[in-house]
């Protein structure tokens, strides 16, 4: 078979930064989500500039800070260290870290900052005026460099985000907002729930939109998505951080928790009722506005054909999931989270005395990460020590004529052994 080569240009192959964009902000381990809009200052790591003047480069690209906050992009023989040095010790035995090795003061530090000098040429002067730097080892001087570059680096690099990068982000920064999900987690529950285009998925989640953006970006804009939400309102800070183009919220829907056992009961009622006296006008065009929304996303789960549920929710998730996996069509995943493992156990066995799963599945997993360096390869000493528990599994049809307990019932009798009466 013949493979067609792409015949755009090179230029239409990247997508450049353009105004009104969200972008995830990057320097080293440290990401920030934001957005583009004209003059407007971002603050990043204690350093404040504008955003907007990268409007027209390249995703991807690393920028440096020039005076006023303007974002100069970074040339790629900058980013190469020149602070290597020819000569090292043998060992850092006679090394003593007394504080007087560093000839350069804060004051002159500044001074350097003040005359325009870019990080490299700060560090460089660092290296030249610090006594012990020729005596110490390569991997010490490499481990010195590294860090002067992380203290007075002057970069930052701009991401377009995505489900990987934003989840990366909440865990580092704030991994309560999403109940302590780890990147690789999120990434086995898509897996999981089969998440693909063109399907309908149910989700109830309490961690920021982070799990619903992922599954939106997943599904590419194709299929529905039906938000399952607790309290007055749908939370979707997350999804807004993955600044989707339009069509991507025509297939996105919401219900309220709450009225799950009246839809199931088929007690449910739409009808817009009137409205209290004062304002009338505006309130009736609110309530008819949120009439239509609990209309059209309970006629999708009236036909209880849904392709998938994710849960991941601070609340305890088994009167969520009991009630949620009636949505779903026969042979169908779910996959529920949570940060502990025992109301997941509560969870498998409640399903396992109901019947109608199969292949359930309750698993965590310990991810390690290592620092890759020649001769000096190992796991990290700071890491995550977990990320959550996962329970997975598939629907079946349930035969409902026959009681739970005909299986044995349904057995054969045991053959009688015969006797000989002679």
């Amino acid at each position: 078979s013949m493979i067609r080569k792409s015949t755009l240009p090179p230029q239409s192959r990247h997508t450049s930064i353009k105004a009104g964009d969200y972008v995830v902000l990057k320097r080293g381990d440290i990401f920030k989500a934001v957005q583009i809009q004209p003059k407007k200052k971002a603050m990043f790591e204690k350093q404040w500039f504008l955003p907007d003047t990268a409007v027209g480069q390249l995703y991807g690209s690393t920028f440096d800070v020039a005076p006023g906050g303007i974002l100069q992009p970074r040339k790629p023989k900058d980013t190469e260290g020149s602070t290597d040095a020819n000569e090292a010790g043998t060992d850092n035995r006679h090394i003593l870290d007394d504080g007087k090795s560093q000839k350069l003061t804060r004051d002159d530090i500044e001074i350097l900052k003040g005359q325009g000098l870019k990080d490299q040429e700060i560090i460089q002067q660092l290296v030249d005026n610090s006594s012990t730097f020729r005596d110490k080892t390569k991997y010490a001087q490499d481990k010195y460099i590294k860090k002067k570059k992380k203290k007075y680096e002057n970069t930052v690099t701009i991401l377009r985000p995505s489900c990987r990068i934003l989840a990366m982000m909440y865990h580092g920064r704030e991994p309560g907002k999403i109940c302590h999900m780890r990147y690789d987690m999120l990434a086995q529950m898509l897996t999981l729930a089969n998440i693909h285009a063109g399907s309908k998925v149910l989700v109830f989640e309490t961690c920021a939109g982070l799990v619903l953006g992922s599954v939106m970006e997943r599904m590419g804009g194709y299929g529905s998505v039906i938000q399952m939400f607790p309290g007055g309102g749908p939370v979707r800070a997350g999804v807004e951080s993955f600044g989707f183009p339009a069509h991507f919220h025509d297939t996105l829907h919401e219900f309220p928790i709450c009225h799950v056992n009246a839809l199931l009961a088929g007690t449910l009622d739409t009808a817009c009722k009137d409205p209290p006296a004062g304002r009338a006008q505006e309130r009736k065009v609110k309530l008819e506005e949120k009439r239509k929304k609990l209309a059209s996303a309970a006629a999708l789960l009236e036909g209880r054909n849904a392709d998938g549920l994710v849960i991941a929710s601070r609340f305890h998730p088994c009167p969520v999931l009991l009630g949620l996996i009636q949505f779903l069509s026969p042979s169908r995943p779910f996959v529920v989270y949570s940060q502990y493992k025992e109301p997941l156990i509560e969870c498998f066995t409640k399903l396992k005395e109901r019947g109608g799963t199969v292949n359930l599945r309750l698993t965590d997993t310990w991810l390690r990460r290592y620092q890759v360096l020649p001769n000096r390869t190992h796991p990290l000493l700071l890491m995550s020590g977990a990320g959550g528990f996962i329970l997975s599994g598939t629907t079946v049809a349930v035969d409902d004529s026959k009681p739970a307990n005909s299986q044995r019932a349904e057995e054969p009798a045991a053959k009688r052994q015969k006797v000989d009466g002679r």
